[in-house]
């Protein structure tokens, strides 16, 4: 079935109004182990940080900016509710995170992520001007 009228879809600030709806709207994602599962207490302290998008009045995607210092920022927890894949909510909620931290003066915004063609696509790259590299040590093995 084809449905010829396309929502109109908000990129925004959270707010803490959207508590609740921003846990659902991760949790199959938390459920399939794709991104980290969070308490409600962090949701509430991330909500400053939190981009969301809406559409036919729910959240059907969110974006963590987690800004580290005026050097660096990182976009955590990119998500997007499978019936709204394909419309550009990925790269719209991506763009809102590197324009935020642009106007904050953040000078690198990194992503870790299994999804690099889409990161890639968004401007990402793995190394930085000096060919820099970004480099992991994991000092847990339960994630």
């Amino acid at each position: 079935m084809s449905n010829s009228k396309i929502s109109e879809i908000t990129i925004r600030a959270a707010t803490l109004d959207d508590l609740d709806a921003i846990a659902e709207c991760i949790e199959p994602f938390v459920t399939a182990k794709k991104i980290l599962r969070r308490t409600f207490s962090e949701l509430q302290s991330l909500i400053p940080s939190y981009v969301v998008a809406e559409a036919d009045n729910r959240i059907v995607g969110c974006v963590v900016l987690e800004i580290y210092s005026p050097k660096l920022a990182e976009i955590r927890s990119l998500v997007v509710a499978p019936d709204y894949h394909g419309k550009g909510i990925g790269k719209r909620l991506v763009n809102a995170c590197v324009e935020s931290a642009t106007k904050q003066g953040v000078f690198e915004v990194m992503a870790i992520t299994s999804e690099d063609l889409f990161f890639q696509s968004c401007g990402f790259d793995f190394t930085l001007p000096g060919e820099k590299k970004a480099l992991f040590f994991l000092t847990r093995s339960d994630m």
